[in-house]
């Protein structure tokens, strides 16, 4: 393997683990960093931020919780500083689409002086089979604050292949990648679509911001419910109503269409029942 100096920020996420996946398999050995790594790296602690940037050319930035939380503007200005000062060549930052503190975050590192590349990302394929929707999936039942708002989900898979590229590709630096799926659907159609591929009955109900936050206030806590509800507010507004055209600039291909995802998430088990 080769040594490339690369380092992900994020690496035991949905999307950080594909990056290093992506890397590992062309050959790579990625520095793949999180809070539980053997030089942990802790959005809360930046006292050994600087050395996990040494030596290092390119980085991928997945930040915890979300761009859109009250402390990542001034997180990701600390982080960008201690990366040019370390020489870093190109940050490729994951980033949501419609989110204004997510926007926030990306001009901070477009404005830097540094090379970037900027995944501004609509709602994951994957929140169905292996995030936050997945156990209402099972339970038969999808609920948010969403209206039947359209939505163009994005396959994770997508944006790991881009992710990865743009770590080893001087062509995506400084660029801004809108990804999305290839169609908009509301949450009712990828219920009705995800019955079709695994065989559960799922359907979709659209419930007010309070009764969501208080269920996700039950499950995970008053602070994640505030973000939660404050971002569902945000984009499910119909500004993310349109297709990018980012996984195709960037790839070369159209995006993985919902259907496909569906398939393959049920041949994988994904939403299969305990006997």
């Amino acid at each position: 393997m080769s040594q490339n100096p690369i380092l992900i920020i994020g690496a035991t996420g949905k999307v950080g683990r594909r990056v290093v996946a992506n890397l590992t398999a062309a050959g790579h050995a990625p520095n793949a960093v999180g809070r539980h790594s053997p030089l942990p790296f802790d959005w809360q602690d930046r006292s050994n931020w600087a050395e996990h940037f040494s030596g290092v050319e390119t980085a991928y930035v997945s930040y915890y919780p979300d761009l859109a939380a009250p402390r990542a503007d001034e997180d990701i200005t600390a982080l960008v500083s201690v990366a040019k000062a370390a020489g870093l060549k190109r940050m490729v930052l994951l980033s949501g689409r419609g989110e204004s503190g997510a926007e926030r975050c990306e001009n901070i590192l477009a404005t830097s002086g540094l090379g970037y590349t900027l995944l501004r990302a609509s709602w994951f394929n994957q929140n169905f089979s292996e995030g936050m929707l997945q156990p209402g999936v099972m339970a038969g039942l999808v609920a948010l604050p969403a209206a039947m708002r359209l939505e163009p989900f994005i396959d994770i898979d997508d944006i790991a292949e881009i992710a990865a590229s743009a770590l080893l590709d001087d062509r995506h630096n400084n660029q801004l990648y809108e990804l999305t799926g290839p169609r908009l659907m509301t949450f009712a159609d990828a219920a009705s679509e995800i019955s079709a591929a695994s065989g559960l009955d799922v359907s979709y109900a659209p419930i007010s911001p309070e009764d969501f936050h208080a269920g996700v206030s039950a499950e995970a806590g008053s602070d994640v419910a505030d973000l939660l509800v404050a971002l569902c507010q945000e984009v499910f507004d119909g500004r993310n109503e349109s297709i990018g055209d980012g996984v195709m600039r960037a790839l070369g291909r159209p995006p993985r269409d919902f259907a496909e995802f569906c398939r393959q998430a049920a041949a994988g088990g994904a939403w299969k029942k305990a006997a």
